[in-house]
Parts: C-alpha cells; sequence; structure tokens
C-alpha cells in the first residue's frame, strides 16, 4: 500500500492555525524539523529529532506558509507562473518536512505524545489546508493563469502542474460560495477529528484484542521459533494483525482456540470499549453531504474525478463479471474443505476460523506442499537483498549499499543507498519490517524526502510491514504472502526512486490510487521468476537452493485458494463502495446490519468468506485515503498481470525491457494522462484476461 495524502503539495500538509504557533518555545534554528538536514539526500536526521520537536515544529511550519501564501494571493503584480504557481509550489517546506517525519512516525512509531498531536490538531490541519484552496484571491490567480495556459510557453511539466493546482483548488470547493465554503471548513475539520479518532481508537482495539494463553496445549500447531517470539512470563500472547483472517489460523489445530482467536480480531472495535461504529456511520454521512455540497450525489463521484476508472457505475460494470466467477470458484473451494474436515472426523459446517486451516491441508493433499517447507527458504534480510534487490539491478542496473551510519528512529529499521548503473547517487531507502505495539497493522510506503528538481532534492523512501518479529538469535523467516508483500512495497519505493519530475507535486508516487498499485503488485511477479528464486531461495540453515520440486509444487498450487482470496477483497471493495454512494440523507442505523445489506446486494455475502475488512477496522477507508478508492487494488491487479504479460512477450526479465518500464512509467509520476501512459507502454488497451487466468478462474 501507498501511503501519500490525496495532494502531495506541502500545502496540503499543513496543520494548524497562525495564532498557535505563539506556544513556541524551541528557537526555529535549533528544530531539527525546521532546518534543512544535514545528513546525506536531507535525510531526517533521527538523533536529533525528539517528540518536543513535533510540535512547534509544525507550527512555525505553517505560519511560514501562511506568510508566503497571502502574499502570493495578494500581490498586486500580475500572475505569471513563476509568482504564483512555483511560489505556491514552494510555500510549504518546512511544514512538509516536519509533517512527513511527524506523519511516519505515527504510523510505524508512534506514542502518547505523538498521539495527542494528532488528536489535538487533526481538526485544525484540515483548517489549514481549507484557509488555501478555499483562498479566493489565490484561485482567481490560479484561474486566470489557467485561462490563458496555451499561451504561457510552458514545458509539457509546467503546464500539467498549472491545470494540477486549478483542478484541485476546484475539487476542493473553490468555486463555491462564500457561506457553502463555511459549510464546507466545517465538514472538514469534523471528518479529520472523526479519521484521527478512528486510526487511534483501532490501533487501541488491536493492541486489547490479543489472546493471552496459559495452557500451551491450546496452541498446539504453533511453531517452536512463534511461540518463543510470542512467549512472556510463562504465558503466550497472540497479536491481533489487521485484517479479518489472522496469520495463527493456518497451524492452530485447536478449534476452540482458532474461534477465539478469529472472534477477537472479528469484534476488535465493533462495541466495547474500542467501539468504531459510530465514527464510521458519522464519516460515511459526513462524506455524502460534503460531495451534495460540491455538486456530487454520493462521495465516491467526487473522490473519483481524477482516477482511471472515473466513476462508480465503471467499477460495478468491472466488477460485474469478476464476482460471479470469484463466488463460483470459492463455492468449490469449499466442498473440498468441508470433504477434508469430514476425512479427519470433524461432524462441524465450515466456518471462516477453520477456512485456513483446512485449506492448508487440503493444499498438502492435492499439491503436496506445506507453507513451513517454504519458510527456512525466504530467510528476511537475504530475501531482501539477494531478491528484491537483485530483481531491480537485473532490471534497472541499480545498485545497493547497506548504511550503517545513518540514524534510525528505531533499532530494527535498515538504511541502504542506492546507485544508478553508471554510479551516481539515487537515494536512501528504510526498510521497517518487524511488527510491535507502537506500530499500525498493514505495510506501506512513504516519502521522508520526494524527488524535486526545483528544490534539488533526491528521494528518501521507507517501506513499513508488520512481520512477527523472531525470538532474539533466530531467523527471520517469511510465509510465501509475506515475501510477495516485500516485493510489493518496494514496487512502491521503485515508483518514488525513478520519479524525474521537476515538481514534488508531480513527482513519482503522486498518481491516482488506481493508479499508483500497478508498479507494486507489477514487482510482485518477479518473486518465483527462476533467475531471481536461484539467487536468494536458500535454506538458512543448510545453504542449499531450493528444491525444484518445491518450486514446481509452488507454481503447481498457485491457483489454489485464490476463490477464497479473492472474494475476501472483493467483498471488502464492494463494502468500501456501497458506503460510499449512500445518499446525504440516509440514515445507518446500524453498522452491521449495513454490511449484511451491502454485501447481499452485490452477491458477495457469504458464511464462509467474510470480508478482508469489517467496516469496524477498515482503516484504509475510513482512517486513511482509500475512501471510494479500495477497488484500486483489484484494478491495478488487471493491469500488473497485463504489464508481465508483456514482459513475457517480449523476452521476459531483460535490462532494455526493465529499462522501457522504468522510462514509460516509472519515471512518469503525474505528468501524462494515466490511460495514455499504460497505452504507450502496452501498445493496447489493458485486458482482464491475464488476471482471470493467474487466478485459475479461466484456463
Amino acid at each position: 500500500m501507498k501511503k501519500n495524502h490525496l495532494l502531495t503539495t506541502a500545502l496540503v500538509l499543513a496543520l494548524v492555525s497562525c495564532d498557535d504557533s505563539k506556544k513556541q518555545t524551541i528557537p526555529m534554528e535549533e528544530n531539527p524539523l525546521l532546518v534543512e538536514s544535514k545528513l546525506e539526500y536531507f535525510a531526517p536526521d533521527f538523533s536529533k529529532i525528539k517528540d518536543e520537536h513535533f510540535r512547534p515544529a509544525l507550527l512555525k511550519g505553517m505560519e511560514l506558509q501562511v506568510e508566503r501564501v497571502e502574499k502570493i494571493a495578494n500581490s498586486t503584480e500580475a500572475p505569471t507562473f513563476e509568482n504564483t504557481i512555483i511560489a505556491l509550489e514552494q510555500s510549504g517546506q518546512e511544514l512538509s518536512r516536519a509533517r512527513r517525519v511527524f506523519s511516519a512516525l505515527a504510523s510505524a512509531h508512534t506514542n502518547d505524545t505523538i498521539k495527542a498531536i494528532q488528536k489535538d490538531l487533526s481538526a485544525k490541519f484540515a483548517a489549514h489546508s481549507d484557509a488555501i484552496f478555499l483562498n479566493d484571491n489565490l484561485f482567481q490567480r490560479i484561474k486566470e493563469l489557467h485561462g490563458k495556459r496555451e499561451s504561457l510557453n510552458l514545458d509539457a511539466e509546467s503546464k500539467k502542474l498549472l491545470e494540477y493546482y486549478y483542478e484541485n483548488f476546484e475539487i476542493s470547493g473553490a468555486n463555491l460560495s462564500k457561506e457553502s465554503k463555511e459549510i464546507l471548513k466545517q465538514y472538514n475539520a469534523e471528518l479529520a477529528s472523526l479519521q484521527t479518532e478512528f486510526n487511534q481508537t483501532l490501533l487501541e482495539g488491536n493492541l486489547a484484542s490479543a489472546q493471552t494463553f496459559d495452557n500451551k496445549d491450546a496452541l498446539d500447531g504453533l511453531s517452536n521459533e512463534t511461540l518463543e517470539s510470542i512467549a512472556n512470563d510463562g504465558k503466550w500472547k497472540v497479536p491481533t494483525f489487521n485484517t479479518t483472517q489472522q496469520p495463527s489460523l493456518v497451524d492452530l489445530k485447536n478449534r476452540a482456540t482458532r474461534r477465539q482467536i478469529f472472534e477477537a480480531a472479528w469484534s476488535r472495535t465493533d462495541g466495547g470499549k474500542h467501539n468504531t461504529n459510530e465514527i464510521v456511520k458519522k464519516i460515511a454521512v459526513l462524506r455524502a453531504k460534503k460531495a451534495n455540497l460540491l455538486g456530487f450525489k454520493n462521495y465516491a463521484e467526487w473522490s473519483l474525478q481524477q482516477t482511471m476508472v472515473k466513476t462508480p457505475e465503471n467499477i460495478y460494470q468491472f466488477f460485474k463479471d469478476l464476482v460471479p466467477a470469484s463466488v463460483g470458484k470459492v463455492k468449490d473451494e469449499a466442498k473440498e474443505i468441508q470433504a477434508q474436515i469430514k476425512a479427519t472426523g470433524g461432524d462441524f459446517v465450515l466456518t471462516p476460523y477453520d477456512w485456513n486451516f483446512y485449506a492448508e491441508q487440503v493444499r498438502k493433499a492435492k499439491y503436496d506442499l506445506d507453507e513451513n517447507e517454504l519458510k527456512p527458504y525466504f530467510e528476511l534480510k537475504n530475501a531482501l537483498e539477494k531478491g528484491v534487490f537483485y530483481a531491480a539491478e537485473r532490471l534497472y542496473g541499480i545498485k545497493f549499499k547497506e548504511r550503517k551510519d545513518i540514524p534510525v528512529y528505531h533499532p530494527d529499521v535498515l538504511v541502504y543507498e542506492l546507485f544508478e548503473e553508471d554510479g551516481s547517487k539515487l537515494g536512501l531507502f528504510y526498510g521497517d519490517f518487524f511488527a510491535r505495539e507502537s506500530k499500525r497493522g498493514g505495510a506501506w510506503m512513504g516519502n521522508f524526502v520526494e524527488q524535486s528538481k526545483l528544490l534539488g532534492k533526491k528521494p528518501v523512501i521507507y517501506n513499513v510491514c508488520n512481520y512477527p518479529k523472531p525470538a532474539d538469535g533466530l531467523p527471520a523467516l517469511l510465509t510465501f504472502d509475506e515475501l510477495t508483500t516485500l516485493y510489493h512495497e518496494f514496487g512502491h519505493a521503485l515508483h518514488g526512486f525513478f520519479a524525474n519530475q521537476q515538481y514534488a507535486s508531480l513527482s513519482g508516487t503522486a498518481v491516482a490510487r488506481d493508479f499508483v498499485e500497478l508498479p507494486s503488485q507489477f514487482h510482485e511477479n518477479w518473486a518465483l521468476h527462476p533467475e531471481i528464486l536461484s539467487n536468494y531461495a536458500v535454506h538458512y540453515e543448510t545453504k542449499q537452493p531450493i528444491p525444484q520440486a518445491l518450486v514446481d509444487k509452488i507454481m503447481k498450487a498457485s491457483t489454489f485458494n485464490q476463490g477464497y482470496s479473492f472474494t475476501e477483497v472483493l467483498a471488502a471493495a464492494n463494502l468500501d463502495l456501497q458506503w460510499h454512494t449512500i445518499s446525504a440523507d440516509t440514515h445507518i442505523e446500524d453498522v452491521t446490519a449495513f454490511e449484511i445489506e451491502a454485501l447481499k446486494k452485490t452477491g458477495l455475502f457469504l458464511n464462509e468468506v467474510p470480508p478482508r475488512y469489517r467496516s469496524s477496522y477498515f482503516a484504509h477507508i475510513f482512517g486513511g485515503g482509500y475512501g471510494a478508492g479500495y477497488y484500486s487494488y483489484q484494478w491495478t491487479e488487471m493491469l500488473h498481470h497485463d504489464a508481465y504479460m508483456w514482459f513475457l512477450e517480449n523476452g521476459g526479465l531483460t535490462r532494455s525491457n526493465g529499462q522501457r518500464f522504468r522510462d514509460m512509467i516509472l519515471s512518469r509520476g503525474n505528468t501524462l494522462d494515466y490511460e495514455k501512459m499504460y497505452l504507450d507502454f502496452r501498445g493496447k488497451q489493458p485486458s482482464i484476461e491475464p488476471m482471470l487466468k493467474a487466478r485459475g478462474f479461466k484456463k
């Protein structure tokens, strides 16, 4: 998942009002977030950054930006591209620098101080953004330039930047009446507060729903390594991960234990102390009201304006054939699993907490493949350096060097420097891979520093994952799903590293949600490519390469359980759309009832296959930027399989093919129409057939 904001310009990163800046007690020149870092690439100096620096840096950064924006908006000079658009692009550098570090830690290594700042300032974050995007004097200058853009003699990227600002001001409500703008500001402030409340409540709910066992027998089936990693004072604490299904359910033999863990995860924020249901209802209705105010029938229509699919109707059309194909396959899978339950002496109906345990048995019986056979060949650091990095080297010619002299925000974080094929510097990469209580669930990519020729900046990028941390002295061994996540997130990173833009607002991953997942999903394809696999898949103890027989089993089992895995994400995507196509006057009495009705309406209400996320812990859409956008994972899955088919049709893993993908997709940022960008690369419209075949829905 790519972690970014609706707009990548520093404008949207603004946080609080000027009056609060008087509370600042740290001189600007002494705050490491307000001055350029002395480290290479302007990387954040975590040896100097402390919690007490965040609030004053955010306040001062906002104050500086307000001064600059007011100067632009109230200038008596005729608007020019330089004195309006470029000035706007440069207006919030201090704020952007502070915000990016703060946001990274708020997600990956939070604490009470950071959470308090988020909660205290969330409404003001939105208020400051509105103060810029709803500034009529500023918009009139941009509008005047936009009206005569063809006569300004701008290069293509500069023209795109002008259009970018004009469109985003319009989308943000710049054309509304004064009265409507005030209402919009209220909506935005409340939504910002609610989203922060959702995220913080969910984090607490995840932590509280972890299940502790004092009887080791209840955890029969978990490996010794796993047991050691969760042991504490003679007890074992099984953490709750962000999804509905929990990793431990694959291995746990005790059905009562599986049920206990599943139900704790299922209900983590559904009632009780960590209830998010009221927050969900308020967010959904407020978003619908906001969309109405901006002239749209529902929030999905408003939010999809700059995407590839454009409208919710196009998404439903895209899902039209996928839902029956996926559900049909999942029903066949359910029959196999129910038969396995009966064959092993079970006298009960398949439930969600049984699915993964018995599916693994079916896989072993059908393909003679055991996940535990694979893990010894997928040791984390080896898979990263000799797999993920090696694939990038083969495709793009880049090189990597570990850097142990760069300060990090947590001891687990690894840092690497990247170099071009000719030895020139490319950027810095931070990898934060292990789960901890201070980190939210999931996996994502973000920038500490964004690439910009205008600002003379190269990218500083981080990936965050949530792999279980092994006990001291033991290796970190990955499941195959965890392995593909490693490739996925670094695909996002490459999209950022290969950015080649003049302006940060258009740079790298600053693209639509339904395009940003293409590079990440595309790079998953290289995990099992023979040349890549043979370079990294060695047993961590014996150093022997993964046997070809085991690789063959992986390939043969590649379509196994795909009905389940695709149906759960389709259910989540359709839930998302149902929440964001409600009208502003919709009265939602009960969140669970709404979910059930929404899933029935789309043919995705299946007792055995719950959605990947319930509404009450669906952070993508209620705590992040994926509202009405979760479909993008399925949309870009179509694109990535189609793009990989081009590689297969044109010689596969070659340096020239990689360069073509870099030049035509990865380096373009938001400088071209997405459909044109993809069409220029592929030579034809994307086809859904490769995805259907990869999922096993078609022969």
